[in-house]
Order: structure tokens, then C-alpha cells, then sequence
């Protein structure tokens, strides 16, 4: 067999070879090439149409949005701004009100979660933890009894028939007391425990409290904040959307962290190194990926949070999606135009952030943050 006949060369293949066939390693054929690119296009028109519909929306008035559907503007109709004048004249206040407090709520608890989260993934993909179960189910009965004991105490005791100061039922000291009474408690009985749970178990349990619905435990947190006279307020609300979304952001961290080799860490411990130097100038600089769209899912989550905001604010502290929902269920009836330049104004940012971290959130994808 000569050379001549092993030469593959674009003139000796036929027609259906050209187009169904990929000319080169790492290339698409034609075919292929028309049929990937066209389902992007279609997908990407069925994302994008939704919120091009909300846009041109909100530059409509009611009669525009009764007689549509009308969907190029200045050709098929043409834009009025009725509800942005609405929004920024007769609501302006409301509307400013409730985006700054979007914005330093959604902003504070981001930082805050993604800190504390941060650090207890670090902690779970570099420390072996083996706390006594038996220790944890002390602490739980302890608080439970707590609870109890802050909530109703005084009820059971004069129903006994014995009456008992105000200040002995107060919150904060008996925290203190039943934390010094928890750690002799302890030291006791902890020798008579043997079982013990790993990483796995903890790393599970943190991921189970976001599997459970948040309307199960919203009435438990509104009387919590509500004895400690914290009902609409800015730290409230930080709180809970951190504590709420505290467990996606030390799932995906984890993976994160764990791929990384450790032979790196090690050598900076040789070096001097502290565990939290290591962890600051090492590590997180190498899993800014990573960081950066785990930073993005929470601050859109915290950003659109709708039940807590609603159950722990009033006037003060509501945030955008309240003052979305009620332009659904106001005195004026469903106004769409006005309720889409609301939802304009909130998407504005999640926009802007994503395209600010586009090139980190790419990276983070490919790295494979959530993994089977």
C-alpha cells in the first residue's frame, strides 16, 4: 500500500462524509454543528422570552396589556411609563425603602454565610471530627428543656401552686446556667458513651436542615425573634437567610476543598505556616471559582427569600419580593405593568453580579462543585 492511497484528504471524501463526518479531532461536522447551535438558539429564546416579556411589559398601560399580546415596541405599540411613574413618584419611598434593604440584607447575610460556611466546609474536608453521640443528644434534651422551661415555666409552677420571680424565668441566664450545667453533665457521663459519628454524619446532617421545608420551622423562628424583640429588624433577617442557606454553601465548598491536594497545605505547614494562614492565602485563592458561584446561588436565594420576609417584617425591614407581592394583592387589583417594573428593578442586580463573576462561575461549573 503506497502513500498515495494512506493520504486522507478533503477531495477523497464524498458528500455525506463532509457533513456527517467531523473533519478533525475535536470538531463538529456541519450536521452536527447546525443541530447543536440550533437547540441553543431555541433554548436560550425559551429562557430569555420570559423576562424580555416582563420588560416590555412594564413600558405598557392598561390597555395594552388587555388588548395583546403586542411584542416589538415602537412597531407594535408604543412604550408608556405609566408604571414607572407610578413606582417612582407616588411609591418612591416604598420603592427605595424596600430595594436598600434588599440590598444590605441580601449583601450582609452572603458575606456572613458564606464565611461561616467557608471555614465549616474547610473544617469537615480537612479535620476528622468524632464527636460522642451520646454528648450531642445531652446538649439537645438540655435545650429542649430550656425552651420549655423559658416558655412555660412560670405557667407550671403556679399551676403546682408555687410562685416564682419574673427575672428567674429570663432567657440569658438560663442559658448560661444550663451551658455550665451541660459541660459538668459531661464530664460525668461522657466516659459511658462509646458511639461516635464521623464527617459523613455531620456533613449530612448540615445538608438535611436545607431538605427541610422552611415553612415547618417559620413559626418557631417568629416567636424566637419575637420574645427577643427583634420583629422587623435588618440583623433578623440576615440571621435566618444565613442560617437557611448555610448548608448549600458548605455542600458545595466541600468538594471544593476536598479536591484540592493536600501535599500543598502540608508544605505550608512545614514552612510555618498556621491552619489559618493555610487556609486564607492557599486555599481560598485557589478555590475562588468555586467561591464565586457558590457566592452567586446564595446571594440570589437571599435576594428572592419571600416566606421569612414576610413572617419577620412589617414596615421597616420588607424587601423587594414583598413589594412584588403586594402589587399581586393591593386595593388597585393586579396592576401588570407596575408589578413588572418592580420586577425589573430586582432583577437589575443578580444580572449585573452574574456578569461581574461570569468568567469564575464558568470555572467553578467545570470544576465540578456538585458532584454525585
Amino acid at each position: 500500500m503506497t502513500d498515495t492511497n494512506l493520504k486522507f484528504t478533503e477531495e477523497t471524501r464524498s458528500r455525506m462524509e463532509r457533513l456527517f463526518e467531523p473533519p478533525a479531532v475535536g470538531k463538529m461536522s456541519p450536521v452536527a454543528r447546525v443541530v447543536v447551535y440550533g437547540l441553543l438558539t431555541i433554548w436560550s429564546l425559551f429562557v430569555i422570552f420570559p423576562i424580555y416579556w416582563i420588560f416590555i411589559t412594564s413600558f405598557k398601560d392598561a390597555k395594552l396589556v388587555g388588548e395583546g399580546p403586542y411584542y416589538l415596541p415602537f412597531i407594535d405599540f408604543w412604550p408608556v411609563l405609566d408604571g414607572w411613574n407610578y413606582q417612582f413618584t407616588a411609591e418612591s419611598s416604598k420603592v427605595y425603602l424596600a430595594f436598600t434593604n434588599s440590598v444590605i440584607i441580601s449583601v450582609a447575610s452572603t458575606a456572613l454565610c458564606v464565611t461561616v460556611g467557608a471555614m465549616a466546609a474547610y473544617a469537615l474536608a480537612r479535620i476528622q471530627y468524632k464527636p460522642k453521640f451520646g454528648n450531642i443528644m445531652v446538649f439537645v434534651l438540655m435545650t429542649v428543656m430550656l425552651l420549655v422551661f423559658v416558655s412555660y415555666g412560670d405557667t407550671i409552677l403556679q399551676a403546682i401552686g408555687i410562685s416564682a420571680p419574673k427575672w428567674l424565668f429570663d432567657w440569658k441566664w438560663i442559658t448560661a446556667v444550663m451551658l455550665a450545667l451541660y459541660f459538668l453533665l459531661i464530664r460525668a457521663v461522657s466516659k459511658h458513651f462509646t458511639s461516635r459519628l464521623g464527617n459523613g454524619d455531620i456533613l449530612f446532617w448540615i445538608i438535611s436542615q436545607r431538605i427541610l421545608p422552611p415553612v415547618v420551622v417559620v413559626v418557631p423562628v417568629y416567636m424566637m425573634f419575637q420574645a427577643v424583640g427583634m420583629i422587623d429588624t435588618h440583623l433578623a433577617l440576615i440571621l435566618v437567610y444565613a442560617v437557611a442557606n448555610l448548608p448549600i454553601v458548605v455542600w458545595l465548598m466541600h468538594d471544593f476543598f476536598a479536591n484540592l491536594p493536600i501535599e500543598l497545605e502540608e508544605s505550608a505547614q512545614l514552612d510555618g505556616a498556621t491552619k489559618f494562614g493555610i487556609f486564607w492565602d492557599i486555599v481560598l485563592p485557589l478555590t475562588r471559582p468555586g467561591l464565586a458561584a457558590t457566592t452567586l446561588l446564595t446571594l440570589i436565594l437571599n435576594w428572592n427569600e419571600y416566606l421569612f420576609a414576610v413572617f419577620l417584617s412589617t414596615a421597616n425591614a420588607q424587601t423587594m419580593p414583598i413589594m412584588v407581592a403586594s402589587k399581586n394583592a393591593g386595593e388597585r387589583g393586579i396592576l401588570w405593568w407596575e408589578m413588572c417594573a418592580i420586577i425589573v428593578v430586582m432583577i437589575i442586580p443578580v444580572i449585573i453580579m452574574a456578569i461581574f463573576l461570569q468568567r469564575f462561575i464558568s470555572k467553578g461549573v467545570l470544576l465540578g462543585a456538585v458532584k454525585g
